[in-house]
């Protein structure tokens, strides 16, 4: 359990460091300084896959799986690239819920921060839940790998294309709960009007973004755990790629319309993760396979999406 305090202790600083220090006065993220963190937490995930051999070689952590070092190191790579592609998809919906709110940049990063410190939690409990039923119940594997494949059919479809969290039933739920407010008040989330509290646009859009998180998490989780079952691996990857989120939306939330063929390859990534789980009794593909499918499928969408001119 020590190993797992000091990472989260890790998390926790500089979460603090993050609000408390490095933005401690709201300004308007640039792209420059979202490249510089990105390129920050990117050199960080990959960095720690140095701590994950250390580990598993000396025998500091549990190792419920029986995996060697370098088996280790390979799967955390892949379900943090996992993670990473598939934050994507969640960038353009944070984009929408933001216009839809009309929440200024400058006060975006304070919603994201409080944003990714829920969903660190809400993730937490989703991977210990989910390593628990596999463990348990072995036959689970396979209603995850049908719910990627149908996820990844809608995602095909594009039914999601049309979403408007105005017209979202969470949003609706809030109206009912506690009273909302149009207006802004700062970077505050509640606003005292005529002796009524009440919600600001910033709180319901933080609302609405952790909670479609949990949505999105139904697909990453499950997909990094058809790469291991191994909890620690799950959660540093996941955790580490959900850090660096923030920073990834101030810098291709701009180039939205750049990026318009990504969803194909985030559809193949969630298609052969969910074949993989089908299969995985009786096929055992070598971890280097999926790590280059999901690179080569990731990096062929942003290709694609750089070199194919779009038709007038």
């Amino acid at each position: 359990m020590i190993v797992w305090i000091v990472f989260i202790v890790f998390v926790l600083i500089f979460l603090a460091l993050d609000l408390g220090v490095f933005h401690k006065n709201d300004h308007v993220i640039k792209s420059k300084e979202a490249g510089i963190w990105t390129a920050i937490w990117v050199t960080v995930a990959f960095s720690f896959s140095g701590v994950i051999y250390w580990l598993f070689n000396s025998g500091m952590i549990d190792n419920p799986t029986g995996l060697t070092p370098n088996n280790a190191v390979l799967k955390y790579i892949t379900g943090y690239l996992i993670e990473l592609s598939l934050s994507v998809d969640n960038i353009f919906v944070i984009a929408v819920i933001f216009s839809s709110f009309k929440i200024p940049p400058l006060y975006q990063h304070r919603v994201l921060f409080w944003g990714i410190l829920g969903a660190i939690v809400f993730r937490a409990l989703m991977i210990f839940f989910g390593v628990a039923l596999i463990t348990k119940f072995e036959w689970i594997i396979y209603i995850f790998g049908i719910f990627l494949l149908y996820t990844a059919f809608n995602m095909l479809k594009g039914d999601d294309d049309d979403f408007d969290p105005k017209k979202s039933f969470v949003f609706k739920m809030i109206k009912k709960i506690y009273p909302v407010t149009s207006k802004m008040n700062g970077h505050a989330f509640f606003v005292k009007r005529m002796g009524v509290n009440a919600a600001t646009p910033l709180f319901v859009a933080l609302i609405v973004i952790e909670l479609t998180d949990i949505l999105f998490a139904l697909d990453s989780i499950p997909a990094i755990l058809a790469i291991t079952a191994d909890p620690f691996i799950v959660f540093t990857s996941n955790i580490l790629a959900i850090l660096g989120l923030r920073s990834m939306y101030f810098l291709i939330s701009r180039m939205l319309e750049k990026f318009r063929y990504i969803n194909y390859s985030l559809v193949v990534i969630l298609a052969f993760v969910g074949l993989k789980m089908l299969f995985s009794h009786y096929i055992e593909l070598p971890e280097w396979v999926s790590l280059t499918v999901i690179s080569v499928a990731l990096a062929s969408g942003v290709l694609a999406s750089m070199f194919i001119k779009e038709r007038e």
